[in-house]
């Protein structure tokens, strides 16, 4: 028995410091929770931004609850080191009135994305409860609220401050928590007025990624010189056929009212007219011949010439 004590306390030994690093439980350095209602839908839009402490050992397995009425998250994504964001793959675990949204991540920084159906309607009314479970310990949490386009009378408890209008002219409510330990749950109440159901979205304005550099070459209006463009092809075409005419009418060649004109006529009256009594008939038809001739060319009566 004591042969195999030592081999067994060196086993224990080697064991429980990785029984213990894989029971750490995760801390987050910074947490942002960004909510807006009426977005780009008739819910609410919850943006979870968190970075985990420098102590985590990566990869790491992470769980957030989110309400069982969100259904599946709008997106799980972790920031590479190209500063993008990329989608990753999770579970979705059922416990009471929760979601628990299991993934593991390579990288600290993770963005989780819900759209929560927990808004209420009553009127012109609105109202929202937003809870954070209180699942970690938080080194720095800040809190954001958005209030929606044409909402007024915008109340939030406990008050995150004056709002101020951005870039977007939406208006922004955002208040710094500080720290808070695991186990503490945090309630935002939202209370506003608004008359449509229109979503923030259809009043943004479109604007361009970067700076439209500005081009060496002029502008060109192309409707106000449509007109002219118009107007000088008309005068050319019209140019062009008045030249065409002439020319073509200079060139054309003279038309024959009877185009059923013979040789045989043709030639008899080209032929010079010559006095009656120079000329000589054919006794046979009658018709007179034309000098030279010793056939009539009528008949083909040999001609009796004086």
């Amino acid at each position: 028995m004591r042969k195999w004590f030592l081999p067994l306390i060196v086993i224990l030994s080697m064991l429980v410091p990785f029984g213990v690093n894989a029971q750490d439980p995760i801390t987050i350095s910074s947490l942002e929770i960004q909510i807006w209602p009426e977005y780009d839908q008739p819910s609410v839009l919850v943006i979870y931004q968190m970075t985990l402490s420098s102590s985590t050992t990566f990869p790491a397995i992470v769980s957030v609850r989110i309400p069982l009425a969100a259904g599946e998250p709008y997106a799980v994504a972790i920031r590479q080191l190209d500063g993008e964001l990329y989608n990753i793959d999770y579970t979705r675990q059922v416990s009471g009135e929760w979601a628990a949204i299991n993934f593991s991540t390579t990288a600290p920084e993770v963005q989780l994305e819900y759209y929560d159906p927990g808004l209420t309607k009553e009127g012109n009314t609105r109202h929202y409860q937003y809870v954070w479970p209180g699942e970690f310990a938080i080194s720095q949490l800040t809190i954001q609220v958005q209030q929606p386009a044409s909402a007024t009378d915008m109340h939030i408890s406990p008050s995150l401050g004056e709002g101020v209008v951005a870039g977007d002219n939406l208006t922004y409510y955002s208040q710094n928590i500080g720290a808070i330990p695991a186990g503490q749950y945090i309630n935002i109440t939202i209370d506003y007025q608004k008359s449509a159901d229109s979503l923030s979205t259809e009043n943004l304005l479109v604007e361009p990624s970067a700076p439209i550099p500005q081009s060496t070459v002029p502008d060109l209006n192309f409707s106000a010189w449509l007109p002219w463009i118009l107007g000088i092809v008309g005068a050319g075409l019209i140019i062009g056929g008045i030249i065409w005419f002439w020319q073509t009418g200079r060139q054309r060649p003279v038309s024959h009212t009877h185009r059923g004109r013979s040789r045989a006529g043709s030639r008899e009256a080209d032929a010079p007219a010559s006095s009656s009594e120079d000329s000589v008939y054919c006794s046979n038809c009658g018709k007179r011949a034309l000098p030279g001739d010793q056939y009539c060319r009528s008949c083909g009566t040999a001609l009796q010439t004086r």
